[in-house]
């Protein structure tokens, strides 16, 4: 009945820890392509070729049901694997949709037309391949009009994380900050739009000031997660056991997740 979660690196570690409290009955396989970290200065053919690779190495493990937990993947990657990669009885589900349903104040599966919502102005801070995508906005304009957002490609913080650099992310999210503020300077809400950045969160809350509600994917993915599985419980897949993989060296990817999260986690070799 194991699930499966994907990420270029850490940054899903912290949707799979909201899905572990929110589902701790079920068994989650995480994949993590340190190796090929960060995917966000990468092509879209490359970084679809890695996702579809990862998510094969979670089938194999028998997850039938596999989140992309990194939003470069689910910007670049999800729409074309699930329209020509993806065969029956398989499903990839990314963690964009449930962040904007909560910025627009939606419920899942609302497919009304799109309609006006409170919050007009927002800053998107989020790898360079996702803004290139504008999925983000794409998605946004099916559920909300009137909506300014301004995207940040923040090169180099995933890279300062996956290195265990936090004094150099702590930095490189300040000088992000500041030059969104330059073009936006009064946003009224943030979206942390890499699940790498929730581990910088403090940080991004900070450069922000505090009348900027910051949105993070990790507790909306859960309970997005344990909705969906309520209605399709047969796509809980025939593994059994929890396992953090990656293609990295497993002794310092475990090192340096333990930094970030404050935490004992032990990887295996994928």
């Amino acid at each position: 009945m194991a699930v499966g979660v994907f990420d270029s690196g850490l940054g899903g570690l912290t949707v799979l820890d909201a899905l572990k409290k929110r589902l701790p009955e079920v068994p989650f396989v995480y994949y993590g392509d340190n190796a090929h970290a960060p995917y966000g200065v990468r092509d879209a053919e490359d970084i679809f070729q890695l996702t579809c690779a990862g998510v094969e190495r979670l089938w194999a493990e028998g997850c039938d049901l596999v989140i992309i937990a990194c939003n470069t993947a689910s910007a670049v990657a999800l729409k074309r694997m699930q329209e020509t990669w993806i065969p029956p009885g398989k499903r990839a589900l990314g963690v964009f949709v449930p962040l904007i349903e909560a910025l627009t104040e939606r419920q899942w599966g609302d497919n009304s037309p799109p309609r006006e919502v409170a919050i007009k102005h927002v800053a998107l801070f989020a790898t360079p391949a996702t803004v290139a995508s504008r999925a983000f906005q794409r998605e946004l304009a099916y559920r909300a009009i009137g909506v300014d957002v301004e995207a940040q490609p923040c090169a180099g913080v995933v890279d300062a994380i996956e290195q265990g650099d936090e004094i150099l992310a702590e930095a490189l999210v300040q000088s992000h900050v500041d030059a969104l503020k330059r073009r936006m300077p009064m946003p009224e809400a943030a979206i942390l739009g890499c699940t790498h950045y929730p581990l910088m969160e403090r940080s991004f809350q900070e450069a922000l000031g505090p009348k900027v509600r910051v949105y993070s994917q990790a507790n909306l993915v859960a309970e997005s997660l344990a909705d969906y599985l309520t209605r399709r419980p047969e796509m809980l897949g025939s593994g059994t056991r929890s396992v953090n993989l990656t293609t990295g060296n497993p002794a310092q990817v475990s090192s340096r997740a333990t930094q970030f999260l404050r935490k004992g986690v032990k990887f295996e070799a994928a």
